[in-house]
């Protein structure tokens, strides 16, 4: 999977949930508006403004350094993959694949390499073609553990990339395995090496094409103002043909009542996740369809198991397991998720979600039990000696910083919910809302003792690997860097298992190994709720990227309005 960076920043606001049969009725009407699968008619002249409402900056626009939905979103439409994962969503061999930038792909006898065809036609927005060349290129940067990749380590399956002419990629693995084909193409944007020649490690992150790509994409960047937004253009002689848009606008709100208030006001197109407190207003808008699509997220609170200050030394609290254990009973998480989403999430059952066929929902959790935390903490030598209500031992008080989007109003709402349970055991929890750009810096400098996180995952639960795996305990995803070799291996095991039950199996004991650990307090598992204006025709809302078939979405010319006039060309 490519790992996506904490993608609630416009979370379901925590409010007095709405009249449930109003409720019920509207999600009625919205199950059926999700199977949204209608094509751009024929012969009709593109055209238009798609405009985007989020409520923070992408980190970066280069695909191997970024972890945001933001930066997803808008890497996906600027770059291609070699081949697209289909509506299907398989992930075992190459059934259902699209052809991208290889038009065609050929396995060895011995199933131990994979040669990609590269269409000729394929060309760089600046005009220089796409070689071959490239790929070998895109594969070392990724690979190279001082770039940091979110997804170094789902590609770690692939030993080698060769180019034996200009149009011919080949990938060389060292063992046969279901997920090749899809470790291949999916977890990778091909990369321009004539634009990054010379640049690796660290300075990709502040490289001008981190800030202003060059990609091969139906969409080519055209501007970013941070705090403000980004833009795409169409690319009107695109290999695969022009997209159906003229231009993609992500516009940035600097909270989520301003994102919220743009697209009932006309100003923006799409908003990708509306609040349980705002449904109904946005359903009785006539000009808005809600679009519910299934759940492929999580949120959590994460532990920082090291010491932020002294990298090689355990957290202070969080290194000790026993305590991690005895916080998550501490926390009433069905109250705490039902107050943020009403009914519009299940409570989470580890790092991963039911959508999986490989996940089993009856994973034993960590009980609810104020009791029995406030008898581990006594076992543990937590007591409160000063009477003050906090805990403390050896001179250290059970007190930690909690770090929160300031643009999600529903996890600074269980922030403060957490906060209330866990000072009723003698912690003390300090919010500090981050704006989404500190936040994410927080995060990946993990500087910081916990914060309320949240991932978005793609079609395979091998992504598990770069948020949770020990190889990406330093520098990948893993930002609380949790290390367990057995979670290692079971997970290794599932994703080399050639039947659905082996793999069920190992990830079973994966993901009761990690929730017995508690390096994380699992919260939620929503569901997409979507308010998309009725002027836009889709063309498919893939579940685990809506944004995959963007270049294919359409506006009617008499559905047209100003800002659809105005020529994204300067």
């Amino acid at each position: 999977m490519v790992d996506l960076a904490p993608i609630d920043t416009l979370l379901c606001a925590s409010v007095t949930p709405p009249d449930r049969r109003a409720l019920v009725f509207i999600l009625a009407l919205t199950l059926s508006a999700c199977e949204d699968r209608s094509t751009p008619p024929g012969g009709k002249p593109a055209g238009g403004t798609l405009v985007i409402s989020v409520g923070g900056d992408p980190e970066s626009l280069l695909p191997p350094v970024s972890s945001t939905v933001p930066s997803k979103i808008l890497g996906d439409l600027v770059y291609d993959h070699l081949a697209e994962i289909g509506d299907s969503m398989n992930t075992v061999g190459d059934a259902g694949f699209r052809p991208r930038l290889a038009k065609s792909w050929s396995w060895a006898a011995d199933s131990l390499s994979i040669a990609f065809n590269l269409d000729s036609a394929a060309r760089w927005h600046d005009g220089i073609p796409v070689r071959a060349t490239d790929v070998r290129f895109t594969w070392q940067v990724y690979s190279d553990p001082a770039t940091g990749s979110p997804s170094a380590a789902a590609v770690a399956s692939i030993d080698s990339v060769t180019a034996p002419d200009s149009l011919t990629a080949v990938f060389w693995f060292g063992e046969r395995s279901p997920m090749q084909f899809y470790d291949a193409v999916n977890e990778m944007s091909i990369l321009p090496e004539h634009v990054l020649r010379g640049v690796s490690g660290q300075a990709l992150r502040t490289s001008p094409i981190a800030r202003a790509p060059v990609g091969s994409g139906r969409f080519r960047f055209v501007r970013w103002t941070p705090g403000q937004s980004v833009e795409l253009a169409a690319d009107t002689t695109n290999y695969r043909g022009r997209p159906g848009l003229d231009r993609v606008i992500m516009t940035i709100a600097p909270d989520f009542n301003t994102a919220l208030t743009r697209v009932v006001g006309g100003e923006a197109d799409m908003l990708e996740q509306v609040p349980a407190s705002s449904l109904a207003d946005v359903a009785k808008d006539t000009n808005l369809r809600v679009i519910l699509t299934p759940g492929l997220d999580y949120n959590f609170v994460q532990f920082n198991l090291n010491d932020r200050r002294a990298r090689g030394r355990p957290h202070a609290l969080f290194g000790d397991r026993a305590l991690r254990r005895a916080l998550t009973m501490a926390i009433d998480r069905r109250s705490v998720v039902r107050n943020a989403y009403d009914s519009l999430a299940d409570n989470a059952i580890g790092p991963t979600v039911r959508a999986y066929p490989t996940t089993d929902p009856a994973l034993r959790q960590i009980p609810f039990s104020p009791d029995a935390a406030r008898r581990a903490l006594d076992s543990l030598g937590w007591k409160d000696t000063d009477g003050d209500g906090i805990r403390e031992r050896g001179g250290t008080r059970l007190e930690f910083n909690l770090a929160v989007p300031s643009s999600s109003k529903g996890r600074n709402t269980m922030a403060v919910l957490m906060q209330e349970q866990l000072r009723q055991v003698g912690a003390k929890v300090n919010i500090y809302p981050l704006d989404f750009a500190a936040f994410i810096d927080r995060e990946t400098k993990r500087d910081f003792d916990a914060v309320l996180g949240g991932w978005h995952v793609e079609a395979s639960p091998g992504g598990i690997r770069g948020t949770w795996g020990s190889a990406a305990a330093t520098s990948g995803n893993n930002y609380g860097s949790y290390r367990n070799a057995s979670f290692d291996a079971h997970v290794d095991s599932g994703l080399a298992a050639p039947t659905l039950d082996e793999r069920r199996a190992h990830f079973t004991i994966a993901y009761q190994t990690i929730i017995d650990d508690a390096p994380a307090i699992w919260l939620a598992e929503p569901r997409r709720v979507m308010a998309l204006h009725r002027r836009i025709t889709t063309s498919g809302l893939r579940p685990d990227a809506w944004w995959a078939n963007v270049a294919d979405w359409t506006i009617p010319p008499d559905r047209r309005i100003a800002r659809d006039r105005t020529t994204a060309a300067r």
